[in-house]
């Protein structure tokens, strides 16, 4: 789960007992202002989680409200409270409430043991539980959230609490292995989520932060998260235990996703998959919510998650069930470029399938060409180079720069100028025949577009651990030189080529930092034309179709008095460099972000860097470097909180460091350290 790049509105746990709160913007004509209270709830073995509720101002005697619960480990009190969505919606006649995980911000207890515990989920019970007892609620209740928030929404939507009764997630997946932040498609997988979140499990809450030997205890010497997933290299019982079917889900279901979001995938699957009413956006944005994503068009989505709560947690009669099943947003072609900015393209009202859904057969062939039609047999074999890949990014979203430099590493196909447009959505199926020399071997297939002045924009994409290829939980090493079938779907995608355009399908051995390499020097062969050639099947839909009904534009966010965020909200997703020593073949990709905020009570700084190395001649030897510091400056004093991340391999080992500590006034208060080698399981 990635941390969202909030615009963040943070409130204060200054605030005790109730808090009238009069903003000076422009009411809408529905509002019914916002009141604040503190809360304190229950869990059956004493421990008690903190929330903040967020209600109507003018809340009646008697009046009954349903509640909208975002439950997230990310400190409602100084980190991401998300004032501007649950005092959206106090003003529109729900109880907003933002409650802190066990073990983190004001919350009682200890950290869990991981993300999705069975505790934090026993919890949410509680707390669902709980919420329709209130004296002002109606008993029913939603859930809502992005990333986090909108995985554990799906997941308490499975375990089917009685007074849940619909849910809204937002770049979110069920599917924790192979496509949250630890493993992308079975692939050991670092970025600043781990060494950020393995910080925030030692830090007590704001704005007291207590320093007493019970908190220190429980939250300092907490066992980092990312040495437990170090440790489970293949899927299993503990990426599935958080998870149940998604056919278990009965209550509505409203997706929102981005193209350029890595968390996407899990639209198709609920649209295919749910047998409750599904509602899904998939829109042109990155990780975050689409009235505030870093690419547009942005519009506004509060409105209508008011309309979709009104009809299923108050009765409101008001047509949401017969809104388009699908929108979507037709990407037409742009040229790369990782700045913000508006994609241009077309929105379109659809179900799923798609009307006119058609798959387009694409053969791989000689002289790196794409082929509508089939083609004589060959072979292309490439060097494996370990260190290919950064200017992929990060992980499967975000938009990205001109592909070329990525494709010089690579085996490229690329159709002759198109005659006419071509108009994709959906996953792109692809199926390579090929070997490798060594016993463990990975594949990545990326899908781009060629520009008539050579410019290469990045697409999709999608990969494979070899030794996954017929079970991710029983992984089985390569035979070297034996040939293997193998099967990827690319990620969800919507793309027009232009006339005169080329598709290209670029296929490599590396996508380095994103995923960790493979330890062995090698050459891969892929197979061509003939009988069982590679191939790439394109989703094919109509050029144009239905237009759905406007979305209204962002409205003005607001944020509590006296929060500010001079220095920005979120380290992600920071800047990167890359340096290559062609001599020596070593390559250094260095990434860092920071934030800062300020707040009545002080002032919050926080900074990150990642230091990947890699040798093209030793990829057995790859290493990463991870460290962060939280300041909070308050009135009285200064704590430094710092957090260290050593991963490194060789042939049969990742060596793993790490340290956890805590500084009063340039004074050590505590320290941890852990160090454990894990041995590599076809990784």
């Amino acid at each position: 789960m990635r941390v969202t790049t909030l615009r963040l509105h943070t409130l204060t746990s200054a605030i005790t007992g109730v808090l009238w709160l009069l903003i000076a913007t422009p009411l809408h004509a529905t509002d019914r202002g916002v009141r604040l209270v503190t809360a304190s709830i229950p869990m059956p073995d004493g421990i008690r989680l903190a929330a903040t509720l967020y209600m109507p101002a003018d809340l009646r005697p008697g009046e009954r409200l349903p509640a909208v619960l975002e439950y997230l480990p990310y400190r409602k009190d100084d980190d991401a409270p998300d004032y501007e969505t649950h005092a959206y919606f106090a003003r529109h006649g729900y109880v907003g409430v933002r409650v802190d995980i066990r073990g983190f911000g004001n919350s009682g207890g200890a950290p869990p043991p991981r993300e999705y515990s069975a505790q934090e989920q026993e919890d949410g019970e509680q707390v669902i539980a709980w919420l329709s007892r209130q004296p002002w609620s109606n008993g029913n209740v939603g859930m809502f959230g992005i990333s986090w928030g909108g995985f554990n929404s799906i997941q308490m939507a499975m375990r089917h609490p009685p007074a849940l009764k619909a849910i809204i997630a937002i770049a979110a997946t069920e599917a924790l292995f192979t496509e949250d932040v630890h493993y992308m498609d079975g692939i050991m997988h670092v970025d600043e989520f781990e060494i950020a979140m393995d910080l925030d499990q030692g830090r007590s809450g704001a704005p007291d932060f207590p320093l007493d030997e019970d908190t220190l205890a429980k939250r300092m010497d907490s066992t980092p998260w990312s040495l437990g997933y170090f440790r489970h290299q293949r899927d299993g019982p503990f990426w599935r235990a958080p998870v149940r079917k998604l056919e278990d889900i009965t209550i509505p279901c409203f997706v929102i996703g981005g193209f350029q979001d890595g968390y996407r995938n899990s639209i198709v699957r609920m649209l295919e998959r749910v047998p409750a009413p599904v509602q899904a956006w998939l829109g042109p944005w990155n990780h975050d919510r689409p009235n505030t994503s870093m690419y547009g068009p942005r519009v506004e989505w509060r409105d209508q998650a008011v309309r979709w709560f009104d009809h299923w947690l108050k009765g409101a009669n008001n047509g949401v069930e017969r809104d388009p099943r699908l929108i979507f947003y037709q990407q037409h072609s742009h040229p790369p470029g990782a700045e913000a900015q508006d994609v241009p393209g077309e929105w379109r009202a659809d179900t799923w399938p798609p009307q006119g859904l058609r798959y387009e057969k694409w053969y791989f062939a000689g002289n790196h060409q794409l082929s509508p039609t089939p083609v004589s047999a060959a072979t292309d074999r490439l060097w494996y180079v370990p260190s290919a890949g950064a200017e992929v990014g990060f992980w499967w979203g975000e938009l990205l720069g001109d592909q070329r430099a990525a494709d010089a590493y690579s085996l490229i196909y690329d159709s002759a100028p198109l005659e006419e447009n071509v108009t994709i959505f959906g996953r792109a199926k692809v199926q390579l025949h090929a070997a490798a020399d060594a016993p463990l071997a990975d594949w990545f297939v990326r899908l781009e577009d060629v520009a008539e002045d050579g410019r290469v924009t990045a697409i999709t994409g999608a990969g494979l651990n070899g030794a996954q290829r017929m079970s991710m939980e029983h992984p089985e090493p390569l035979v070297p030189g034996t040939e293997y079938p193998l099967a990827l779907d690319l990620y969800v995608t919507s793309w027009a080529w232009p006339r005169g355009h080329r598709i290209r399908v670029a296929v490599s051995n590396a996508q380095w930092p994103m995923l960790w390499p493979t330890p062995y020097r090698m050459t891969t062969a892929l197979r061509l034309g003939g009988r069982a050639g590679s191939l790439i099947e394109l989703p094919i839909i109509p050029a144009h179709g239905p237009t759905p009904p406007p979305f209204a534009a962002p409205q003005p966010s607001e944020q509590l008095p006296g929060v500010s965020t001079p220095g920005g909200d979120y380290a992600w997703p920071g800047s990167w460099t890359l340096a290559r020593d062609e001599l020596k073949g070593e390559t250094t990709v260095t990434w860092h972000g920071t934030s800062s905020m300020a707040f009545p009570w002080g002032s919050f700084e926080h900074r990150e860097q990642l230091v990947y190395h890699i040798d093209d001649a030793h990829p057995e030897r790859a290493a990463v470097e991870g460290e962060a510091e939280s300041i909070e400056r308050l009135h009285d004093r200064v704590l430094t909180y710092r957090g260290q991340l050593e991963l490194a391999s060789d042939p049969t080992t990742f060596h793993y460091a790490a340290a956890r500590s805590l500084w009063r006034d340039g004074l050590l208060l505590r320290t941890r350290t852990w160090q454990e080698d894990i041995p590599r399981d076809l990784q």
